[in-house]
């Protein structure tokens, strides 16, 4: 199972700049943000991760229910989050 799972922009990485480095869950990795390239992005903002690409900005009352929410499921959200941990992204 694939989850959409909040997380929260640390660092907006200057090189490449289509990627921010974004703490999920105590997890830090860095995300792929192009796809928001027309929103205003900076550290501290919110935004909804999937397969590594952040989809949408979320405020911080949406990203802390969809949290609670995934907490609350168990296994999947452990298991994405154990996957988000030994994920990377190669830059090529």
């Amino acid at each position: 199972m694939c989850l959409g799972i909040p997380g929260e922009i640390a660092e907006i990485l200057s090189d490449p700049p289509e990627l921010a480095m974004v703490d999920v869950s105590g997890v830090r990795r860095a995300i792929n943000i192009g796809l928001l390239e027309d929103e205003d992005l900076a550290p501290g903002d919110w935004v909804l991760i999937h397969v590594g690409f952040a989809l949408s900005k979320i405020d911080e009352v949406e990203a802390a229910a969809a949290l609670d929410f995934l907490k609350s499921i168990g296994e999947p959200y452990e298991d994405e989050i154990a996957a988000l941990r030994e994920s990377t992204i190669e830059q090529g």
